[in-house]
C-alpha cells in the first residue's frame, strides 16, 4: 500500500485500537465548509482550498453570520460530521475515500481532509477550526485509517484479484454452456432429417414400425419429447411418471454441474459486495497522506 506518513513517523497513535475499532472517537470543531478539488492529495491543493474557504468565511463573518459548530466522529469505519445537538449526520465521510489529511502550521487551529464523494465521484477538500485538537484529530484520522485497512484484509480483501479470476472464468464457462447447447440442437436437428429421409426412401405399401428406431448401437435416439411417452411395462401397469427436466439440474455434456463462483464457499461475495471491495481496495491501495507541511498562507488569511 503506497501509505505516506511525510511526519513523525515514531509518533504513537492516540488512542488503542479497542477505541476506534469498538467505538468511535467524539471530537467538537467548527466547520468552515467543503470545496471542490482537482487532486487527490497535495499541500498546494489543500492550502489553495483553506486559503478559498476561510477567505468565504471571513466575509460571511462581516455579515454576522456564525461559523458552524459540529462535532466529528472518527472510526474504523468512518469519519462522520454531525450537528452537536440533534446529531443528525451531515457528511459521511468512509476511510477508504480519505487520501490526505494535515493540521495547518502556522494556525495551528486549522486541519483538512480530501475525500472522493460517493455520489459524485469528486474530490472534496473538508476545512475545520479546532482551538486545541487540530493535530491529534488529523492523527486520529491515520490510526482509523491504518485499522480500516488491517480489518479489509482480515475480512477478505486479499482475495478481491481471485474472485475477479474466477469471475472472468465462470464467464468463460457460461459461454461454452451456450455453445454447448447450440450443438445439441444442431444434432437433434440432424437426427430428425435423417428420420424423415429414411420414411421417405421406404417401398410404397411398406408399413413403417411402430417401435422407435435405432442407431448402429441399437440405442434410441435421444428426443425431448421421449420421456413423455407412456410405455406399459410387460405385466401391464404404467411405469411411474419420469420428472419433467425443469425440475433436474442442469448439467454440461460431460454431467458436470455448471461451476458458479459465487455459491462455492462462505469466503464468496454477489457482485454488488463485490464491487464494493474492488472499490475499497482501489482506495486503501491509494493510501492516506498525512501531511504537517507549513501552509504558509497569506496574511489576508487571518483568523475567522
Amino acid at each position: 500500500m503506497n501509505r505516506a506518513f511525510s511526519r513523525k513517523k515514531d509518533r504513537t497513535w492516540m488512542h488503542t485500537p479497542e477505541a476506534l475499532s469498538k467505538h468511535y472517537i467524539p471530537y467538537n470543531a467548527k466547520f468552515l465548509g467543503s470545496t471542490e478539488v482537482e487532486q487527490p492529495k497535495g499541500t498546494e491543493v489543500v492550502r489553495d482550498a483553506v486559503r478559498k474557504l476561510k477567505f468565504a468565511r471571513h466575509i460571511k463573518k462581516s455579515e454576522g453570520q456564525k461559523i458552524p459548530k459540529v462535532e466529528l466522529q472518527i472510526s474504523i469505519y468512518g469519519v462522520k460530521i454531525l450537528e452537536p445537538k440533534t446529531k443528525e449526520v451531515q457528511h459521511n465521510c468512509q476511510l477508504h475515500r480519505i487520501s490526505f489529511c494535515a493540521d495547518d502550521k502556522t494556525d495551528k487551529r486549522i486541519f483538512t481532509f480530501i475525500c472522493k464523494d460517493s455520489e459524485s465521484n469528486k474530490h472534496l477538500c473538508y476545512v475545520f477550526d479546532s482551538e486545541k485538537c487540530a493535530e491529534e484529530i488529523t492523527l486520529t484520522i491515520g490510526q482509523a485509517f491504518n485499522l480500516a485497512y488491517r480489518k479489509f484484509l482480515e475480512s477478505g480483501g486479499k482475495d478481491v484479484e481471485t474472485r475477479k479470476q474466477i469471475a472472468g472464468l465462470q464467464k468463460r464457462i457460461q459461454d461454452l454452456e451456450t455453445e454447448n447447447t447450440e450443438l445439441k440442437n444442431k444434432v437433434q436437428d440432424l437426427e430428425n432429417q435423417l428420420r424423415i429421409t429414411q420414411v421417405s426412401t421406404s417401398p410404397a405399401g411398406s408399413v413403417p414400425p411402430k417401435s422407435p428406431s435405432t442407431d448402429i448401437f441399437d440405442m434410441i435416439p435421444f428426443s425431448p419429447m421421449s420421456h413423455q411417452s407412456s410405455v406399459p411395462t410387460p405385466n401391464g401397469t404404467q411405469p411411474p411418471p419420469i420428472p419433467s427436466r425443469s425440475t433436474e439440474i442442469k448439467r454440461d455434456l460431460f454431467g458436470a454441474e455448471p461451476f458458479d463462483p459465487f455459491n462455492c464457499g462462505a469466503g464468496e461475495f454477489p457482485p454488488d459486495i463485490q464491487s464494493k471491495l474492488d472499490e475499497m481496495q482501489e482506495g486503501f491501495k491509494m493510501g492516506l497522506t498525512l501531511e504537517g507541511t507549513v501552509f504558509c498562507l497569506d496574511p489576508l488569511d487571518s483568523r475567522c
